[in-house]
């Protein structure tokens, strides 16, 4: 049997997601390309969850999978040392703030004047609609 150590981690499934996504712009191999693997082979043993993604290697693939590397920082963080683990750290050092959401939050502040509005219900039901999400 082999074994799959990493299968069901969110990175795995993250990265099959993103590599289809991208299948009409790139190839699995040049993805591997850009994000420094030698071994093309790497992200199908990522896909699979053979292999964990190494932190030192989530900039590069992260820019390979044009995908914020904050996020894939903290899937790869889940993958290294476990969810329980990773959030602890996030608990401690804060949630990493993605690129888009760092784009959020400076039209909210441009939209607010900067003034540093509250999340009110009105607000939070307006921003679960735009998302098609329940209030």
């Amino acid at each position: 049997m082999n074994r799959k150590p990493h299968e069901d981690t969110r990175l795995a499934n993250y990265v099959e997601r993103r590599v289809l996504e991208l299948k009409s712009k790139k190839s699995q191999a040049e993805i591997a390309v850009q994000a420094g693997y030698v071994n093309q082979n790497m992200i199908t043993m990522i896909k699979q969850g053979r292999s964990k993604v190494a932190l030192d290697r989530v900039p590069t693939l992260a820019l390979a999978l044009e995908a914020d590397p904050a996020f894939v920082m903290q899937l790869a963080l889940e993958q290294a040392i476990g969810r329980t683990a990773a959030e602890a750290v996030t608990e401690v050092f804060g949630e990493p703030v993605t690129r888009n959401e760092r784009g959020w939050l400076r039209e909210i502040r441009s939209a607010s004047g900067n003034s540093d509005p509250r999340l009110t219900c009105r607000s939070q039901t307006t921003i679960r609609k735009i998302f098609g999400r329940p209030a």
